[in-house]
C-alpha cells in the first residue's frame, strides 16, 4: 500500500479538513460554542499528526503553498473577533539563554492560523492526488508539526481550556 493512502494519513487528512472547514466557517459563532468544539477537535488533530509515518523527505523541497498571506490575515481576522477579549493572553516562556522565565503576549486567533496554515496546505496537496508531493509534502507536515505547530496547538489549547473553565 503507498505511503499516502495508508489508514494513519487518510485519518489525518479527514480530522485536518474537518479542523479547517470549522475555523473557515467560525464567523459570527458564539465564542462558547467554538471555543467547546475546538476543544475536541485539537485533541484530536493533535493524535493524528502524533500517528502519521515518517517518511524521507528533503530539505530543499518546498511543498505547494495554498493557503497565502491574505487567506491567513483574513481567518486570523475572524478568529480574533470570536475570541474578542480572550484573544490576547500573557504566556510565560522559559528562556534557556538567560534561564529565567520572560513573559510573552501572545493571541488564540495567530496561534489558529499559525496550525491552520501548514495543514490546510497538506490537505490540498492530498486533494492534488500526486503520490510524490504528498511523501514529501508529509514530510515537510512532520517537520514542520515538530518544529512549530504542534506547541502551538498545545499552547492554544491551554489557552482555550481556560478560557473555556475559568468562568
Amino acid at each position: 500500500m503507498q505511503i499516502a493512502y495508508s489508514k494513519p494519513v487518510v485519518e489525518f487528512v479527514t480530522v485536518a479538513a474537518e479542523v479547517c472547514a470549522f475555523l473557515e466557517q467560525s464567523e459570527g459563532r458564539e465564542r462558547d460554542e467554538f471555543v467547546s468544539t475546538l476543544l475536541k477537535l485539537l485533541p484530536l488533530l493533535y493524535v493524528k499528526a502524533q500517528l502519521l509515518p515518517r517518511v524521507d523527505g528533503s530539505d530543499e523541497y518546498s511543498p505547494e503553498m495554498f493557503v497565502t498571506e491574505e487567506d491567513y490575515n483574513w481567518l486570523r481576522t475572524i478568529l480574533a473577533e470570536v475570541m474578542a477579549e480572550e484573544d490576547e493572553y500573557e504566556d510565560f516562556v522559559y528562556d534557556e539563554a538567560v534561564q529565567t522565565d520572560e513573559v510573552r503576549w501572545r493571541r488564540v486567533s495567530e496561534g489558529l492560523a499559525d496550525i491552520y496554515q501548514p495543514v490546510r496546505d497538506f490537505v490540498e496537496c492530498y486533494r492534488a492526488g500526486v503520490e510524490e508531493n504528498v511523501e514529501e509534502a508529509l514530510w515537510a507536515l512532520n517537520d514542520s508539526f515538530e518544529l512549530y505547530w504542534g506547541a502551538d496547538l498545545v499552547d492554544t489549547l491551554k489557552r482555550l481550556h481556560r478560557t473555556r473553565y475559568a468562568q
